[in-house]
């Protein structure tokens, strides 16, 4: 993805509000969150805004969210950010906007859940909620939800790029892990929805458990094992076992061989994108590593299993 960055401030987000809504223009207005495509202000107590300012595909994303989200949220039993309008680009502002729902709630990269049985019970409803046959029309994903063979130049150089940091103590049981994944026969199930993106940072928690799903932008049609990763990523340890208990219908052993390949895609992104926040690079954030180094010990740790 190509960067971008724009220099967006409370006063700019305030005139482009007073331009296309005007009825939001006097909310109380704060900066939310950084993230990689879009930032987030938050707009009085219960609305946000959202505003592409770091990568070219932000606008896409965003505009799919509009497009998309809007349907699929009363079904799904964890709040989730819900579009209420969409900005045009103006001379202010040249590209796409959009005003959304705020959700209560700290990103799981800086709250971990903690508590196990409740985690895995919420995250197992949520993405049998969302894992339903997508429609015609339904939106391809980027880099997202296909065949672990699309990955397999991804991965190399993923787990390259962490040896040669020092960041594995055993790169040759992340590569067994892979290999295992990528030779489990692909999906033939419909292309189901998916978030295809539930990283730490785009999971809220409250009291130890998950209160909220945010940043739809990857929403696409295709292979559940991409969502099913999360289990590694995001419960405590041990919970795997009763998340693919409570996901229906009850993941099949290739399904889940699939699902520890994307985890392991995700952790190593994880690990290198917190490599780089401890050390001052640019895109970094420290929070990530943790959660990436403890999601490959699970898989080490449970490799045959």
């Amino acid at each position: 993805m190509t960067h971008t960055e724009m220099d967006i401030t409370a006063e700019l987000v305030r005139e482009l509000l007073r331009d296309q809504h005007p009825d939001l223009a006097d909310h109380p207005l704060r900066l939310g969150a950084r993230g990689w495509d879009n930032q987030l202000w938050r707009l009085g107590d219960d609305l946000a805004v959202r505003l592409p300012w770091a990568t070219e595909s932000a606008d896409a994303l965003l505009r799919k969210e509009h497009a998309w989200l809007p349907a699929l949220a009363p079904r799904l039993p964890l709040p989730v950010p819900v579009p209420q309008r969409l900005s045009e680009p103006s001379e202010r502002f040249p590209r796409p906007w959009i005003v959304t729902t705020w959700l209560q709630g700290e990103p799981a990269d800086r709250a971990p859940a903690t508590r196990a049985e409740e985690a895995a019970d919420t995250l197992a409803a949520f993405l049998t909620a969302l894992h339903r046959p997508a429609p015609t029309g339904a939106p391809a994903g980027r880099y997202r939800g296909g065949p672990l063979a699309e990955y397999a130049e991804g991965f190399a150089a993923q787990l390259a790029s962490a040896t040669e940091l020092g960041l594995l103590p055993d790169p040759d049981a992340v590569l067994a892990v892979w290999e295992d994944a990528a030779a489990a026969p692909a999906w033939a199930g419909p292309a189901l929805w998916l978030h295809a993106d539930l990283h730490p940072a785009n999971v809220l928690t409250a009291d130890g458990t998950f209160c909220g799903v945010i940043d739809f932008g990857d929403l696409c049609a295709g292979d559940p094992a991409c969502d099913l990763a999360a289990a590694w990523l995001l419960l405590p340890d041990g919970a795997a076992d009763r998340f693919h208990a409570a996901y229906q219908p009850t993941p099949d052993a290739a399904t889940l061989r699939r699902a520890r390949g994307y985890a392991v895609l995700k952790a190593l992104a994880c690990i290198l994108i917190g490599d780089a926040g401890d050390h001052g690079r640019p895109g970094g954030k420290p929070t990530w590593g943790p959660p990436g180094h403890a999601s490959l010990r699970r898989l080490i740790a449970t490799a045959g299993g």
